[in-house]
């Protein structure tokens, strides 16, 4: 059984963009959804308190779950580890379009890691941007609405500069757009299948790990 499985999460994207690029990445990896598990009750909750979605997944083995990103399954990094961990026990396999990679219990350990390494930075940079603005939030743009064009575009391997001028905004403010929305990146995970560069994908969430720095002290502090 392939499932799909989209949590909102006010930090992040909504219910309709990982609908929507699920549906592009299953389509374009052929890949038929026979289920679709949609959990508005969630929200941020912890695992413990998530108890149809834990009694759901524990009841599926050998099965596909495709997911947006990581923190669909939590933003939480030990509800993450856990989840991880009795996915593949149950020799789930777990398909991953935002950063375009599969996980079974065959991958390299450092693949794993590097996933909840993201997420960890991601929840890092969220913590960063709510400085200002109401907590709980994603701060919205005035390019949304051109969002489907913009990804039409990409799509179609136009330039920033051309795009801007289609959509007669400038340049530098789209350029920023499509950068913190990563929308390079989420095409290229719904459109490029697997087969063709499955090393590329995973070398680049393995190379994206960020170890720690201790930052030198000058005498006498």
């Amino acid at each position: 059984m392939t499932i799909s499985y989209i949590r909102p999460d006010k930090h992040f994207d909504g219910v309709y963009e990982q609908l929507k690029y699920i549906k592009l990445y299953a389509e374009q990896h052929l890949l038929d959804i026979d289920y679709e598990y949609i959990d508005h009750k969630s929200q941020n909750k912890p695992l413990l308190e998530r108890e149809a979605l834990v009694t759901f997944l524990r009841s599926k083995k050998s099965d596909i779950l495709i997911i947006y990103d990581v923190w669909t399954l939590s933003s939480h990094i030990d509800d993450l580890v856990q989840m991880f961990s009795c996915l593949l026990k149950n020799n789930m396999t777990l398909h991953i379009v935002k950063p375009s990679v599969v996980i079974n219990q065959q991958s390299d350990i450092m693949l794993v890691l590097g996933l909840i390494d993201q997420l960890r930075q991601k929840l890092q940079d969220e913590s960063k941007k709510s400085i200002g603005r109401p907590k709980g939030s994603r701060s919205s743009s005035k390019f949304d609405k051109y969002q489907e064009k913009i990804l039409e575009y990409l799509r179609d391997n136009r330039s920033v500069s051309e795009m801007a001028r289609l959509l007669n905004v400038s340049r530098s403010s789209l350029k920023d757009y499509i950068e913190s929305r990563e929308l390079k990146e989420v095409v290229t995970a719904t459109t490029v299948p697997h087969s063709h560069c499955p090393k590329e994908a995973i070398n680049k969430v393995i190379g994206a790990i960020e170890c720690p720095e201790i930052k030198s002290t000058t005498a006498g502090e």
